[in-house]
């Protein structure tokens, strides 16, 4: 927000302002002054420094999250290279805590750190960096591929603001990479073909096999990159400034990438070439993958169309209808007697499910466990995905209230976010709250989502004479009869669902990466520093 935003939003603000002469200085109350700038002392710094108390009439909560503060100031450490910002926390006298960012070498340093963050090993040792300013537009790009698969993560950035929808600048880049990666798949399939020894008795008929282009989504699996445009004026799309609407920029930017690519690709050959093998076997994955749904459509016109453990609801409106993704057939069994037959579908799913993390896209359109999802959604996946095609509104994960549940729920995002990604981000993905206890006195029944709303329903109940109080603690869904399963968990008018929304699509990239990926270390980092959220962990 810009200066008089934040003093409108404040409890009170002060301003001081060095100019090598004098210093000045201005207090504000909500936003108001009762006395003009004026002159409190002579300096021979420069500079300005602004303090300010959010308005606790205005912000529920004015409590500022550190870890938020300090990735805001780290990304504008990384942005800015060479800038140095110190971030102190002293609001607790007895752990003052703080960090100094500083990052010579910008947004490659940037790309490192997100690697180092992610765990994933590097396809090639560099970090590609480009750069170049025309027509007063600086443009900064900086790349690096791993060698796993599904993911690609961009972060790209305007005037130093996070463009979590990207834009111009971002398409621009996506279309040069994609332009340079296939020209020089193009020479490099030509190179090869050429070492083959043709047999003697086969004449060259000159034709020359018709090269077919890699798509983007090949070239770019598994690359971590951060872009960044600065211009004199930034247009954006919406209120939230998530998108850079710019037409100008998007010329600049594919001007930039394509000949500096280029150019850096012929002084580089070995990364050139890792990462044109890597596009090369990504598209033949995908093409795999293609034949299979092709198959499996075909598999549906011959009628093995929705999957046989499917019980389907009756109801077409996809405003009302709801699929159930449920654990094991034993739950399925009390969910397909609980429900409402008229709006809500049911899909038990069993064994093992793949940790698409960690699947090529032809493993993934392959698995039998995956397949009766796609199937009963019928939107298709990966590049052919339409959500237009989704057969119901809301898509619940309902599993056990356990580790083993919670790592299903994990897996089943990991897929959705992997490969239908629009469900995500259309806020049809929702996490069902079964309970953890059911707390009884008689015909006196409370179910429980949590140990202190277990106790508080035990004092409840017991009252003043202090009456025995039962308590079960559900290890499972499949415990619940049909009637507890819709009253606790299915019943919209009782239930409580969480929705599964994606506010920066790159950093739940680097989440999923650092959650479901190959590296430990990653992971045992992220739990240590996110173990204070944890309430309840049943092992």
């Amino acid at each position: 927000m810009g200066a008089s935003v934040v003093n409108a939003l404040s409890e009170w603000l002060e301003l001081t302002v060095y100019d090598g002469k004098n210093v000045h200085f201005q207090h504000f109350d909500r936003g108001h002054y009762t006395e003009a700038l004026k002159v409190t002392g002579n300096t021979d710094k420069t500079g300005t420094m602004v303090r300010f108390k959010a308005d606790g009439e205005i912000f529920h909560d004015v409590n500022y999250d550190y870890a938020t503060l300090l990735d805001r100031m780290r990304e504008q450490a990384f942005l800015n290279g060479g800038i140095r910002i110190e971030l102190t926390d002293k609001r607790d006298p007895e752990n003052i805590r703080g960090e100094t960012l500083k990052y010579d070498g910008g947004i490659v340093e940037y790309v490192d750190w997100l690697q180092e963050k992610r765990g994933a090993e590097r396809l090639h040792p560099d970090v590609v960096y480009l750069k170049d300013v025309i027509d007063d537009i600086m443009v900064e790009a900086a790349f690096q591929y791993n060698t796993d698969f599904n993911s690609e993560a961009f972060r790209s950035f305007a005037n130093n603001i996070h463009t979590v929808d990207g834009g111009t600048h971002e398409l621009a880049f996506k279309r040069a990479l994609n332009k340079v990666v296939n020209d020089f798949v193009k020479a490099y399939k030509e190179k090869e073909e050429s070492k083959k020894k043709k047999p003697k008795n086969k004449k060259d008929d000159g034709k020359k096999e018709e090269y077919v282009a890699i798509s983007g989504e090949a070239i770019r699996e598994a690359i971590n990159a951060v872009i960044s445009v600065k211009l004199p004026e930034c247009e954006f799309e919406g209120q939230t400034k998530g998108k850079l609407g710019n037409p100008e920029v998007g010329p600049v930017v594919y001007k930039v990438v394509s000949e500096k690519l280029t150019y850096y690709f012929e002084e580089h050959p070995d990364t050139a070439q890792a990462i044109v093998i890597k596009a090369i076997n990504g598209q033949a994955a995908r093409d795999a993958a293609k034949k299979a749904m092709e198959a499996k459509r075909k598999s549906v016109a011959d009628g093995a169309g929705l999957p046989g453990k499917l019980a389907d609801c009756y109801d077409k409106d996809t405003e009302k209808t709801e699929i159930y993704i449920v654990e094991g057939d034993s739950a399925g069994g009390s969910a397909k007697q609980g429900r409402n037959s008229r709006y809500q579908a049911i899909l038990p799913l069993w064994g093992k499910m793949l940790n698409v993390e960690k699947a090529r896209v032809d493993k993934v359109y392959n698995n039998d466990k995956l397949t009766p999802v796609v199937k009963a959604l019928g939107t298709g996946l990966g590049e052919e995905f339409d959500i237009s095609k989704l057969r119901y509104g809301r898509v619940v994960i309902m599993a056990d209230a356990d580790v083993d549940g919670a790592h299903i729920r994990t897996l089943l995002l990991t897929f959705f976010f992997r490969f239908m990604r629009p469900l995500v981000e259309e806020g049809h993905v929702y996490l069902a709250q079964p309970p953890l206890f059911k707390v009884f006195r008689g015909k006196q029944v409370r179910y429980a989502f949590s140990e202190e709303e277990r106790d508080e329903y035990i004092r409840e109940l017991q009252g003043e004479s202090g009456a025995k109080v039962d308590v079960q603690r559900y290890k499972g869904l499949g415990e619940m009869d049909p009637e507890q399963l819709w009253e606790t968990t299915m019943n919209p008018d009782s239930r409580t669902m969480l929705q599964v929304t994606m506010e920066d699509a790159a950093q739940a990239d680097l989440t999923f990466s650092i959650l479901m990926g190959d590296k430990v270390e990653p992971r045992r980092e992220f739990i240590e520093c996110n173990a204070q959220y944890v309430e309840n962990l049943d092992i």
